[in-house]
């Protein structure tokens, strides 16, 4: 008894001995390179010190340079994934990808491309934004996990909406399908070719169009990307209402269409609350300007709703109006070790309890994931040495005032330890302890494809139930791979990952449809935040009615009635035969 007072004293001076001191704030995290910055990967550097993320390390991107960079990282880190994807055939006419291995056949209705779709894109676009150079299209072809790829033959790079329309407008007189592309750092195969689409990129498209410092809107294009929009609301003392381990390369307009959560959505909701409103250009041409930026406004159906999550299947986003919360000055981190998984429920329900308006980030990790960072990952150390706990959880606080909210958490805390919800903990003193402690976090993914091929499943389950699929998968694959559980347990989202040391259709067959049968049962979603795309589009089913599916269908059929846009992808394809 005795020695284990003696430790949670220990562990108690050890978190408070490290409280902040206003050290942290937006600006100063938003100003340092270092900290949570693109993509959630190492931060790789370049000749002339030039910070870079594997396959997105550019701002705005020079697709030849991303290509150059593209093919250089396959010949180093991924060899061993690529030897593992051996299964994917890649024929034009018959395709088999990833999840479960669904062939797909492409829809004979589609026109191929001619010489006179050429010189009419050439006329609209300019020829510089009509790229046909095979360097440029291997890099827009392929998602990043190298899980998908196409054969497409054309990238077009509008510049305006109007573009956007005559493009449309073409294709789909010319039966030819098209890719809406962002960022391209989708999990589910969605924003790159199945076989030989056009692929329409909105990187051009990125320009801020207007920002209210009074009710804090922001209207902006579509190929913003979010790190920029992040370090231009900073400016402004404001701060995006998203934010996500890819923000270096992915774009706002990828992001409202595929309603991305990422790490702040328990303190400001998902994007169906902030988007305010949008633009977006139908498969024939046609413009809908929904950019409205009120916040109440009841005149009849809010059809915007539709394009947010729609994945670009009915209709290619090209302005968005967002709201944004004002910057405030006083943030703390704390990086803590629960003994077990019903701890990390409990302090979940203590934090919304205790810490309220203050929460801003509950995330968590179980041990082989802390394992899997520590070991493939340079220059990260356990925060809480010397040994491993069993789970660990991340919480961020944002408030403005800097003495209450840190007595507010300390106190938090100390209960906390006193009640035995947590085992260890520390508070970040400085911006690059704090630093540290996202690097953990935001670092898994990559951890995960640097120890060899990986199964990735994202899903929304009841939290009281979450960790249950962790342990279940663990004992049914035994000993042929490892199972990783981490994510937002602040909204029940788990990021469930398999890595195993090949690809392997037994594995395979073990996780799925074990995986979707598992959270249909518990009344979860198969898809929380990445999307159906082409992985999940045919398992809709283990999450929606087939009623509801239909409707969906119906609504696709009016809006795109050649089935042009991003075709075989969030639909069943059973559904989407035109």
């Amino acid at each position: 008894m005795a020695m284990a007072m003696m430790e949670k004293c220990r562990a108690s001076n050890r978190i408070f001995s490290h409280s902040f001191k206003s050290l942290l704030n937006y600006r100063s995290i938003s100003d340092n390179s270092t900290l949570r910055s693109s993509s959630g990967f190492a931060h790789h550097f370049t000749g002339n010190g030039q910070r870079c993320i594997p396959f997105f390390p550019f701002h705005r991107p020079d697709l030849l340079t991303c290509a150059n960079f593209y093919r250089n990282y396959k010949q180093t880190l991924w060899p061993s994934l690529e030897r593992g994807l051996g299964g994917m055939m890649y024929s034009l006419q018959c395709r088999c990808f990833g999840s479960a291995g669904t062939k797909i056949q492409r829809n004979p209705s589609f026109a191929t491309l001619n010489s006179d779709d050429i010189t009419y894109f050439k006329g609209v676009l300019g020829e510089k934004n009509v790229v046909q150079d095979e360097d440029r299209l291997e890099f827009v072809n392929a998602d990043w996990m190298h899980k998908y790829k196409g054969s497409s033959r054309l990238l077009l790079l509008p510049t305006t909406t109007d573009e956007v329309s005559q493009i449309l407008k073409y294709c789909n007189s010319r039966h030819l399908a098209v890719v809406p592309q962002g960022g391209n750092t989708g999990l589910v195969g969605g924003s790159v070719p199945v076989f030989d689409e056009v692929i329409v990129s909105m990187s051009s498209m990125n320009n801020v169009i207007d920002f209210d410092e009074v009710s804090g809107i922001l209207v902006c294009e579509a190929g913003c990307i979010l790190e920029n929009l992040i370090s231009f609301l900073d400016n402004q003392g404001f701060i995006m209402p998203l934010d996500l381990g890819a923000k270096g390369s992915c774009q706002i307009g990828g992001n409202v269409s595929t309603n991305a959560g990422g790490l702040r959505l328990i303190r400001y909701g998902s994007l169906h609350g902030t988007v305010l409103g949008l633009e977006a250009v139908l498969a024939n041409g046609n413009v809908l300007d929904m950019l409205g930026t009120l916040r109440k406004d009841n005149t009849g159906y809010d059809l915007k709703h539709l394009f947010i999550g729609s994945e670009g299947s009915l209709g290619i986003v090209t302005k968005v109006s967002i709201l944004t919360p004002p910057k405030l000055s006083s943030v703390n981190i704390a990086f803590l070790a629960c003994k077990d998984y019903l701890s990390c429920q409990r302090l979940l329900l203590e934090a919304k309890r205790k810490l309220g308006e203050i929460l801003s980030a509950f995330e968590f990790l179980d041990s082989e994931a802390m394992d899997l960072v520590l070991n493939h990952l340079e220059g990260i150390r356990n925060p809480l040495p010397p040994s491993m706990h069993n789970f660990y959880v991340l919480i961020e606080t944002t408030g403005s005032d800097e003495a209450y909210d840190k007595e507010k958490l300390e106190a938090f805390l100390l209960r906390s330890m006193e009640s035995g919800l947590i085992s260890d903990g520390v508070l970040a003193q400085d911006i690059n302890q704090a630093s540290s402690f996202w690097r953990i976090r935001e670092g898994i993914p990559e951890a995960l494809m640097r120890a060899g091929p990986v199964y990735k499943y994202d899903l929304s389950l009841p939290v009281e139930n979450m960790y249950n699929l962790v342990e279940d998968m663990r004992v049914r694959l035994a000993e042929k791979a490892k199972v990783v559980g981490y994510g937002h347990l602040g909204d029940g989202n788990l990021h469930l990952n398999i890595s195993a040391p090949q690809y392997d259709d037994m594995i395979l067959a073990k996780i799925e449809p074990y995986v979707y049968e598992w959270t249909s049962k518990h009344r979860g979603s198969i898809s929380a935040e990445h999307g159906l795309g082409l992985m999940k589009a045919n398992k809709i089913f283990y999450s929606k009615s087939h009623e509801t599916v239909q409707v969906m269908a119906s609504i696709k059929k009016l809006l795109d009635p050649n089935g042009i846009l991003n075709p075989y992808k969030v639909l069943p394809h059973s559904l989407t035969s035109y």
